[in-house]
């Protein structure tokens, strides 16, 4: 089954594109003024916990960048999607709907998510304390939000 792209879906497409671009011109633009030192990790609280070099901007992007393409390609493949539900008849297009936004709202949240990580780096500050937590509630939150529609699709 081919799922049509909604004007939502390219919506949340264009959000997503725009962030990859702009953080590609903000890792180009900026890389002379971004410090040597780098954090690499940080801890729970935010505090950072190892630093590095400027490589790891990159590796970012590019791991940004794959997982952009590895959810865009896997969108385009609806057979491949687990749905957790019995598919019908009555229920196929409401399904793989809802499949597709699990996965474009995902896509979304991971761009979010690196590009925050990714500004955060290049000032080698530590993270604010609330951005763990917020991170996860963004994405177990639009995870059961989603999950919950399809089981009720059954």
């Amino acid at each position: 089954m081919k799922v049509k792209s909604s004007i939502a879906d390219k919506i949340l497409q264009g959000f997503c594109l725009a962030l990859l671009v702009g953080m590609t011109f903000y890792l180009l633009a900026g890389w002379s003024t971004f410090p040597d030192k780098l954090p690499m990790h940080f801890g729970a609280s935010g505090q950072i916990d190892r630093w590095g070099g400027k490589g790891i901007l990159i590796f970012m992007l590019v791991m940004q960048w794959g997982l952009y393409l590895l959810c865009t390609g896997v969108e385009q493949v609806p057979r491949v999607w687990n749905t957790g539900v019995k598919v019908t008849a009555a229920n196929r297009e409401r399904v793989y709907r809802i499949l597709k936004y699990v996965l474009e709202t995902l896509k979304l949240i991971i761009q979010i998510i690196f590009s925050f990580l990714f500004v955060y780096i290049t000032l080698a500050r530590p993270l604010p304390g609330w951005s763990l937590p917020v991170m996860m509630i963004l994405v177990f939150g639009d995870m059961a939000f989603w999950l919950i529609l399809l089981w009720r699709c059954r």
